[in-house]
């Protein structure tokens, strides 16, 4: 003990680390600059007193190394862009859908600058932001009105809450389903102030079934499109046109969740088929809710879609300014929104779109010219080769189709999983992670949506460091 106190009366004050860490002052400011002093002293105090071995007339290079990393490592964002090599095109951990340069340009614009989120140019007074995307949604889906609020959980809950408060909401046990982060919608049900009728099982219900659950309680009748997974075989549901003609019949609102709306038929473009908002609205219902960042294309957003008179009621919730959009999201769903308008080019202008449906060939040289990069930077302890895969929509968007792609997979020669698991701790590391994934005993990087496919060659240079 003597010893380690000796040690610790050698430590350098933090006055002095500091003149040593003068220039780093105006970059971090004196007071972030100290306390990252002091909290290196700490530690270095306490691995004296545990014995470890540190050399005394280093103690002062030491820290100043120390303080130097420490300030680095939190001047760094956490928020990076990444290579999507999952082969999930829409990834939810990773940001769903790539938005298009015009709406990129667009945030830039009202980011740097005052705008008229909510003033009326024309009239010289306050306005409703709405009204920067409500036409264009109207005009695509075919409704009276539209509003937009921050995700589509959180038009399901402001509907709800809006039409429904206090009152009771028949759900099929069919569509209950759960969507990302373990949300449920008995959930959100309950929290909008609604109390959920369940009605049906798991994979039969009926209109009977509806009609058995309408009483004077009854807010609304809520189809919850399923579009996060599939039942198949014994099942039954109702479908929308006769639930609509139910809900009128007893002036009851129709609404329908489609989790992720779009304006396409993907039939068009050689996608499975997809429920569209137009063809929401046809079947009767009077409201729809679906998401903006998923099959849409466009940034995180909620859009309710339909009547008038109900989107009237909604906007004038208190909930809707908790839960609005912000000038950069509108002035992105916008442009996005304009792309639609010209569907003939939309497969070229609209990232997600064109990722979709990505030439399988296209895809299949660039595999090759990847594997040839990697082969030559992996070292004798892996070994890879192009296969064919299957690319995911993801984000629930057509949860049991997959699209053809080429990976390259990569295999650890000592078949050990703890070598794969290291090389992707690798990949993840370098200056732009590289996101695959493990599946039957190799990384497979599917590269439908490599893009920038010099860059991604650029730093692979950096693998082979990280290796040796």
């Amino acid at each position: 003990m003597t010893n380690a106190n000796s040690k610790l009366r050698a430590l350098p004050s933090v006055d002095r680390v500091l003149r040593e860490l003068d220039s780093l002052a105006d970059d971090h400011g004196h007071e972030q600059l100290s306390q990252a002093v002091r909290i290196e002293l700490d530690s270095l105090r306490e691995i004296i007193k545990s014995g470890e071995s540190v050399n005394e007339g280093d103690y002062l290079a030491y820290l100043v190394n120390a303080v130097e990393a420490s300030l680095e490592l939190s001047g760094k964002t956490s928020l990076v862009p990444v290579f999507n090599l999952s082969g999930t095109v829409l990834h939810t951990n990773l940001g769903r859908a790539l938005l298009p340069e015009i709406a990129i340009d667009a945030v830039q614009g009202v980011a740097r600058s005052a705008t008229n989120l909510e003033y009326d140019l024309q009239q010289g007074k306050r306005g409703d932001r709405d009204t920067h995307v409500e036409a264009l949604v109207c005009k695509l889906s075919g409704a009276e009105a539209a509003t937009v609020v921050n995700n589509n959980a959180a038009a399901v809950l402001l509907t709800l809450n809006t039409l429904g408060q206090n009152r009771q909401v028949p759900v099929s046990r069919g569509e209950l389903v759960e969507i990302g982060g373990s949300f449920r919608m008995p959930e959100i049900i309950s929290s909008s102030a609604c109390q959920l009728v369940e009605i049906g099982t798991t994979n039969r219900t009926h209109l009977k079934d509806y009609r058995s659950a309408i009483n004077e309680k009854t807010a609304l009748l809520l189809k919850v499109h399923t579009s996060n997974y599939r039942i198949e075989g014994f099942v039954r549901e109702v479908e929308e046109r006769q639930l609509a003609e139910l809900a009128h019949e007893f002036n009851l609102p129709f609404v329908i969740d489609l989790g992720s709306g779009n304006f396409l038929d993907f039939r068009h473009y050689g996608l499975p088929a997809e429920p569209s908002v137009r063809q929401a609205l046809e079947s009767g219902a009077d409201l729809v809710t679906f998401s903006g960042d998923k099959l849409l294309g466009g940034p995180q957003c909620g859009i309710i879609a339909g009547k008038k008179t109900h989107i009237e009621a909604i906007k004038s919730n208190p909930l809707k300014r908790a839960l609005r959009l912000d000038k950069m999201t509108l002035a992105a769903l916008a442009e996005v929104l304009r792309l639609y308008q010209n569907p003939e080019k939309l497969h070229k202008t609209l990232p997600t779109l064109k990722l979709l449906t990505r030439s399988i060939e296209e895809i299949r040289q660039q595999a090759e010219r990847v594997q040839v990069k990697l082969a030559g930077v992996l070292g004798q302890s892996y070994q890879c080769h192009v296969c064919e895969c299957a690319s995911q929509v993801g984000s629930g968007a057509l949860p049991t189709a997959s699209i053809p792609s080429h990976a390259v997979a990569i295999t650890a020669l000592d078949g050990n999983d703890e070598s794969l698991r290291k090389l992707s701790q690798n990949l993840r590391e370098l200056p732009v992670p590289v996101i695959g994934r493990i599946h039957n005993g190799s990384i497979l990087l599917d590269l439908r949506c490599l893009e920038e496919e010099q860059d991604f060659l650029d730093q692979l240079e950096l693998l082979r460091d990280a290796l040796a």
